[in-house]
C-alpha cells in the first residue's frame, strides 16, 4: 500500500468530475481523479448522452431516407437493425474518450482506476484489483453520477428486460416494445425505436408527457409520438413484469395486461453513493442516493463537495460540467463561480425540444401579463428547403415592457436554436426585450430567422 498527497481528489470522471478537475488544475491545485471504469467519460459518454444522441441521429437519417421522395430513385425504403445503427455511436464514443483522456494528461491530472472509499474526511482508499492505495487531500469532489433505478420486483437479468444502460447491449431489433416511464429518457427511446419500425407502447404513470414543459410543446410531442406509431398509455402503474421465453408480459394496477417482445425500464435514477464509506465522514444520502449541497456545492462535511447527477436536479451533462467547474471556483475563491440554476432543457426526441425560462402555465399562475409570439417552421424558407417543416418557436414576453420571459422550441435543431434566445434573455436592461429580434438582421434563409418572425407575430398582438 502506498500513500499520495494531493490538494484536491475528484471522484468520478464524467462531465462533472472533468469540469472540477480541469478548473482546479488550472487554478494551481495538485489534482487526482478516481474513476471506477477503465476509461474516462462517465455514463454521459458510455451509456447516456452520447450513445443515445448518436443513435437518434442515425435513426433520423434512416427516417429521412425512407420518407423523402428524392431518395426513391435510389431504391426502395430500407430496414436497419438496432445493432447496426449502434455502430455509429461506438465510433463517437471512442473519439470522445480519446479527446477527454488527453485533457487529463495535458493538465497533469493523475488518473486512478478503482473504487473510492472514504477512511475519513481527508483520506480515501483506492480499491482496485492490484492495490489499496490511500490518497490524502484537503478537499474532495464527489462526482460519481447516477444509474437507472431498478425496482426489486422486476427481473433485470432476463434477456428481454432492459434498463436505459443495458439497452445498449441489445443484440437484435424487437418487433414490439413496452417502455415504462415517460420522462426524458423514455420519450427519447420511444422516438428512436419507433423510427426503427418497432411498435412501441410508452407507459406513463402520470397524466401528461414531460409536464415541466410548456403545455403546447408537451401536446405537440404527444401528437408526433402517436403520429410515428407510439401508443401512449397515461395513468398506468405496473403491478408485475414477467419475462417468458418468447417475450414479456406486463400487468397493470388497472387490470390491463399487454405483451411484447421486450421491456425497457426508464423510470427514475439513483445516485452512485453506495459502498463509498460516506458513513465514515458523516454524510448520508437521501432515499435516491443523492447528496444535499448548499449554494456553493458544499456538502455538510467541510471540504467535501458534490456535483452532477449525484445531487439530483437537473441531472444533465451540460449542467454537470458547469457545476464541476463552479465547485472548483468555490475552492479557489475566484471570480468565475456561479450557481447553476438557469439551465436550458434539451430533449432529443424526434422532433427535438428545447426551452429556457418560464412557460405559459407558470406565468399565468404568477399573474404576469405576458403575450406570445410564434413562428411555425412550415413557414420558414430554410425548413422548407431541408424538409424539416415540423415545429415552432415560441417567445413569451411581458406585454408592457416586452421583456423576454421564456423561449420554447419544438422541431429540428431546437437545442441549437434555443441558445440565441438564451443569450438575449441573459442581457441586462433594454437589451433583454423583444426589440432585439425586431431590430436585428438575421441571415436568410436560416432557422434563426424564426426569432424575427416570432417577434413580429408577438408585436402584432399588442398593437
Amino acid at each position: 500500500m502506498a500513500e499520495y498527497q494531493y490538494d484536491v481528489v475528484v471522484i468520478g470522471a464524467g462531465p462533472a468530475g472533468e469540469g472540477a478537475a480541469m478548473n482546479a488544475a488550472k487554478g494551481g491545485k495538485r489534482v487526482a481523479v478516481i474513476e471506477e471504469k477503465a476509461i474516462v467519460g462517465g455514463n454521459c459518454i458510455h451509456v447516456g448522452t452520447i450513445p443515445s444522441k448518436s443513435l437518434r441521429h442515425s435513426v433520423k437519417q434512416i427516417i429521412t431516407f425512407n420518407t423523402n421522395t428524392m431518395f426513391r430513385d435510389i431504391g426502395e425504403p430500407r430496414w436497419f437493425s438496432f445493432p447496426r445503427v449502434l455502430q455509429s455511436a461506438e465510433k463517437v464514443i471512442s473519439k470522445q474518450v480519446k479527446l477527454r483522456t488527453q485533457f487529463y494528461a495535458r493538465n497533469r491530472v493523475d488518473l486512478y482506476t478503482g473504487k473510492a472509499f472514504f477512511l475519513d474526511a481527508n483520506r480515501v482508499e483506492l480499491h482496485d484489483a492490484q492495490s489499496t492505495d490511500v490518497l490524502h487531500a484537503a478537499e474532495f469532489v464527489i462526482a460519481t453520477g447516477s444509474r437507472p433505478y431498478k425496482p426489486s420486483n422486476v427481473d433485470f437479468t432476463h434477456d428481454r428486460i432492459y434498463c436505459s444502460d443495458s439497452i445498449l447491449q441489445l443484440s437484435h431489433t424487437p418487433r414490439t416494445m413496452v417502455i415504462y416511464g415517460a420522462g426524458v429518457i423514455g420519450c427519447e427511446y420511444a422516438s428512436i425505436f419507433a423510427g426503427l419500425g418497432v411498435k412501441v407502447d410508452l407507459v406513463n404513470p402520470g397524466d401528461k408527457l414531460l409536464s415541466f414543459l410548456d403545455d403546447e410543446i408537451s401536446d405537440a410531442l404527444s401528437y408526433h409520438l402517436r403520429n410515428n406509431g407510439v401508443l401512449v398509455r397515461h395513468n398506468e402503474t405496473y403491478e408485475t413484469v414477467v419475462g417468458t421465453e418468447s417475450g414479456i408480459e406486463v400487468t397493470f394496477d388497472s387490470g390491463k395486461r399487454i405483451r411484447a417482445d421486450s421491456f425497457l425500464w426508464c423510470n427514475g435514477r439513483t445516485g452512485n453513493t453506495d459502498f463509498m464509506g460516506l458513513e465514515n465522514i458523516g454524510l448520508e444520502p437521501n432515499g435516491r442516493g443523492q447528496l444535499a449541497i448548499d449554494d456553493h456545492y458544499r456538502t455538510s462535511v467541510p471540504g467535501v463537495y458534490a456535483v452532477g447527477d449525484v445531487i439530483g436536479w437537473p441531472a444533465l451533462a451540460s449542467a454537470a460540467y458547469d457545476q464541476g467547474r463552479s465547485s472548483a471556483s468555490a475552492m479557489l475563491n475566484d471570480s468565475y463561480f456561479r450557481f447553476i440554476d438557469d439551465v436550458p432543457t434539451g430533449i432529443y426526441t424526434i422532433p427535438e425540444i428545447s426551452s429556457v425560462g418560464k412557460n405559459e402555465r407558470e406565468l399565468t399562475e404568477e399573474k404576469i401579463p405576458y403575450e406570445v409570439g410564434q413562428a411555425f417552421f412550415k413557414d420558414l424558407a430554410r425548413a422548407q428547403i431541408t424538409g424539416e417543416a415540423v415545429g415552432m418557436l415560441k417567445i413569451l414576453f411581458h406585454r408592457e415592457t416586452k421583456k423576454l420571459l421564456g423561449i420554447h422550441c419544438f422541431g429540428d435543431q431546437a437545442a441549437e436554436i434555443i441558445h440565441i434566445g438564451q443569450a438575449i434573455m441573459s442581457q441586462d436592461g433594454d437589451a433583454n426585450t423583444l426589440d432585439y429580434f425586431l431590430n436585428t438582421t438575421f441571415n436568410y434563409p436560416t432557422m434563426a430567422e424564426a426569432y424575427r418572425v416570432a417577434a413580429l407575430n408577438g408585436l402584432n398582438r399588442i398593437f
